[in-house]
């Protein structure tokens, strides 16, 4: 049985944040691969300022070509949006069948609104959180402190996001550092985010 930590995002783009805590919740933990889940539209956020799906993928596919148990994932590229992580498991379960066991990875920023996901007791009842640490406001619902398919991980707090990365690349600012080379070579060479 492969377990396999489901990493969704926009990934807008992805940055050396999601690869720091990709690697070591692979690296740290029970699970053999993380998979990137590029997700076409969050019921949460708005599409503009969104890149084309498959330069998502593109750019998520340079970054983990060096990592061997990280991949990207367009999964959610072919199912009904806005996407629903309920729907994309269901999805995943269908395809890869019983040689997976499938996890979540999410910051504890998310956690915080867990509550608000479609269907979140069935997901909680048949699947293992993977939580990160996140500086955010707010508090923790109080059923999920302790519950036993929630767990915590002690993951290094990473607090880069690709809001301000675009931002600061239309200022001019050299952001180089913030993205993998491979990221950062696509974006420039496409003249994203300018």
């Amino acid at each position: 049985m492969k377990k396999v930590g489901l990493f969704f995002g926009t990934f807008n783009p992805i940055h050396i944040g999601h690869l720091i805590i990709a690697n070591h919740l692979v690296e740290f933990s029970d699970l053999d691969e993380v998979w990137f889940v590029i997700t076409p539209q969050s019921p949460f956020k708005t599409k503009q300022s969104l890149l084309e799906d498959h330069h998502r993928y593109q750019m998520v596919y340079e970054a983990v070509q060096d990592y061997d148990k990280l991949k990207p994932s367009k999964i959610e590229f072919d199912l009904p949006q806005p996407n629903y992580t309920i729907n994309t498991l269901v999805h995943l379960d269908e395809k890869y069948g019983e040689g997976h066991q499938f996890s979540l990875i999410m910051g504890e920023d998310n956690l915080k609104n867990f509550h608000k996901w479609k269907n979140y007791e069935t997901i909680l009842e048949h699947r293992f959180i993977y939580v990160y640490p996140r500086i955010s406001e707010g508090t923790v619902d109080h059923q999920f402190n302790a519950h036993p398919k929630i767990k915590k991980v002690d993951a290094p707090i990473v607090e880069i996001s690709s809001t301000f990365i675009r931002k600061a690349h239309k200022l001019g600012k050299n952001i180089k550092p913030l993205l993998p080379f491979a990221v950062w070579k696509y974006m420039d060479e496409m003249n994203f985010y300018r």
